[in-house]
């Protein structure tokens, strides 16, 4: 057994996977996949991971960031795409996938990408502008229809206006609806009817459908027709939540063929209550006006009588007395004015006169006699009261109570003597007492 597995070339994982993707690249360099996307992921890196599949199988593919310059739309679950790819295998996990290198959209979200790309370049152009839309007639002359002969559309119209309005004449302008040739084939029916003048409105009408059966009515050619014609149009191409193209370029857009004929005709039920409802505002104004004029003809009769000269002399009369009450009103008003303005001058007068002043200035002066009398006192008693205090003072520094309490002073030629050396022996000298003095002579002095 051990010889057996020693003859035998043994594979990793790793190496095996390897091999498998050299001969899935070396046999499948590049192949072009149809198919609907599913589990779209667009991770930070860049790159786009996403499921390929149809009803019966998926394929896991990879498209790295460098490739997805080429792509003018953004991938998206459900998209329908076709890639060009090559046949690889994720060898870490062993999947068998593909590697994209381009992408195109295919069927119904190709045709709608393209729908959105020429409904911007058409209103960038002004197509769509409303200014350039025509009124529709309110009572057509006769109906142009642009159509096919034999589809279901052209039969709802007539239905519809037969019941509605069956006394409109209608032309019908057959034309291929569906398919490569029907696009110059309408664009030709549209020149066709504005050549020849026959209608007042025209129909531009087809049965629903896909988006690619409805094409032919967003192709540029047919845009740039309608937007052309001189006579009004109206689009009513699809069900109610079809758009086209000629939905946007046409004067009004209806949602389907049989609403398009009801919006060019009028009901007869509601023709007769129009005419009924113009009747009626009629007799209104007929009736209005004959009471305008009987309403101006009392104002000219009362006019008149107001233009009377008996009216205008009783006015001019009316308007004298109450002139000359107005008149008198203003004579006491302007009388009252000066007498009001005599008693103030008369009062400032009184107030700045001579005699006034005089009390004035008296009244001052005795008030002043008044403080100038009560300083005066108060300074006396202020002075009385320093006297006093002073002469305390005095008192009880006056030599006189030193000689009362039995000393004498000693003078020698009315000097008070202090000391021996002052006197000598023979000297006159005068000792005065409490009361009254003693002349006296030295005979001696002693000296300590």
């Amino acid at each position: 057994m051990q010889s057996i597995l020693v003859e035998k070339e043994i594979y990793t994982v790793s190496r095996l996977n390897n091999a498998v993707r050299v001969i899935l690249e070396n046999n499948f360099p590049f192949v072009w996949v149809e198919g609907e996307i599913s589990n779209f992921a667009a991770p930070h890196s860049g790159h786009w991971y996403f499921s390929l599949k149809d009803a019966t199988a998926q394929i896991r593919c990879a498209m790295f960031k460098g490739n997805q310059r080429k792509i003018n739309f953004l991938p998206k679950d459900g998209v329908h795409v076709l890639i060009k790819a090559r046949v690889s295998l994720y060898e870490n996990r062993g999947d068998f996938q593909l590697i994209a290198e381009d992408m195109e959209e295919r069927g119904e979200g190709k045709l709608r990408r393209a729908f959105e790309v020429l409904k911007k370049k058409l209103e960038a152009l002004g197509l769509f502008d409303p200014n350039h839309k025509k009124p529709l007639p309110l009572f057509p002359k006769q109906i142009g229809v642009i159509t096919s002969a034999t589809g279901a559309a052209i039969r709802d119209i007539l239905h519809v206006l037969k019941r509605r309005f069956p006394c409109v004449p209608v032309i019908i302008y057959p034309t291929l609806v569906q398919g490569e040739a029907a696009a110059p084939c309408i664009v030709k029916a549209i020149e066709t009817a504005n050549n020849r003048q026959e209608c007042d409105v025209l129909i531009l009408a087809r049965g629903g459908g896909s988006l690619e059966d409805l094409w032919p009515f967003n192709e540029e050619i047919v845009a740039h027709a309608i937007y052309q014609s001189q006579i009004p149009m109206i689009s009513g191409v699809g069900h109610e939540v079809d758009f086209t193209i000629a939905d946007f370029v046409a004067d009004q857009r209806a949602p389907t063929p049989s609403a398009a004929a009801e919006m060019v005709t009028p009901e007869k039920s509601e023709f007769l209550k129009i005419l009924l409802r113009q009747k009626q505002q009629f007799d209104h104004k007929i009736q209005l006006y004959f009471t305008f004029i009987i309403q101006r003809l009392e104002w000219m009769q009362k006019h008149l009588n107001q233009m009377h000269p008996e009216r205008i002399l009783k006015e001019n009369m009316q308007r004298l007395d109450y002139l000359e009450r107005s008149l008198i009103q203003l004579e006491n008003q302007t009388i009252n004015k000066f007498k009001n303005t005599i008693s103030s001058l008369t009062l400032q007068f009184h107030q700045h006169s001579p005699a006034q002043k005089i009390m004035q200035l008296q009244n001052q002066i005795k008030f002043c006699m008044q403080q100038l009398n009560a300083n005066e006192n108060l300074l006396i008693n202020q002075l009385h009261k320093r006297l006093a205090e002073v002469a305390g003072k005095l008192d009880a520094l006056s030599p006189l109570n030193t000689l009362k309490r039995g000393y004498a002073i000693a003078t020698k030629d009315q000097h008070v003597l202090r000391d021996t050396t002052d006197i000598e022996v023979g000297d006159k000298i005068k000792i005065k007492l409490m009361i009254n003095g003693i002349h006296c002579s030295v005979e001696s002095v002693e000296c300590d």
